[in-house]
């Protein structure tokens, strides 16, 4: 069973599947294997040139004769932020191919559930992929200030972020299964319950 993880920034959905993948659980971290897919997969390599152009990427001759690629980040930057569409665009190449990679990542897997790590797991449309859906929720003043913590970023710069996730009320509606994390005191006991439902799921 495909399980989709997702949560609001600072709802502590890595630290989660951190402690999910070490009780045995495999976990697909979509933004990882988004990074990694843009500088290996020729499909997105191809598709991004064509669209930023051949600046969108630094290649590297290697001495094997294989050229090896890194994104040009200030070109990208410069792409994204001249236009509010342009990240729908980007998007549009790089998620179905990590739709794709994730479907071929969970043939590969033995156990009998499979987790994905998606931030924007509705926004992608990685919802459709999946059996399930769990939400990592804590409050709003709580994701702030651990996000202001983690990131020393200001309040500004984390609500711009947060208005580019689904949360709240519609996230609540489109999830099977809600995942309290406001307090770590109460995190062990909260992956126990959360454990005990996916078990269940498999009787």
């Amino acid at each position: 069973m495909k399980i989709g993880i997702t949560g609001g920034i600072g709802s502590g959905k890595s630290y989660i599947c951190r402690m999910l993948k070490s009780v045995g659980y495999p976990v697909y971290t979509c933004d990882d294997e988004a990074k990694r897919l843009m500088i290996e997969n020729k499909e997105i390599i191809d598709a991004l040139s064509k669209l930023i152009g051949d600046n969108a990427y630094i290649k590297h001759q290697i001495s094997d004769g294989h050229t090896i690629y890194s994104l040009n980040k200030p070109v990208i930057a410069t792409y994204l932020f001249s236009n509010p569409e342009n990240a729908q665009k980007i998007n549009g190449i790089v998620h179905p191919v990590v739709k794709n990679d994730f479907l071929n990542w969970v043939e590969e897997q033995t156990c009998k559930d499979v987790l994905m790590e998606s931030a924007i797991l509705f926004e992608s449309g990685f919802e459709d992929i999946v059996d399930k859906v769990v939400l990592i929720y804590a409050d709003e003043d709580i994701r702030i200030k651990r996000v202001a913590k983690r990131d020393k970023a200001s309040e500004k710069e984390i609500r711009e972020r947060m208005n580019h996730q689904i949360c709240g009320q519609e996230a609540y509606e489109r999830a099977d299964y809600i995942f309290d994390h406001n307090y770590y005191d109460t995190t062990d006991e909260e992956v126990r319950k959360l454990v005990e439902w996916l078990n269940n799921l498999n009787q």
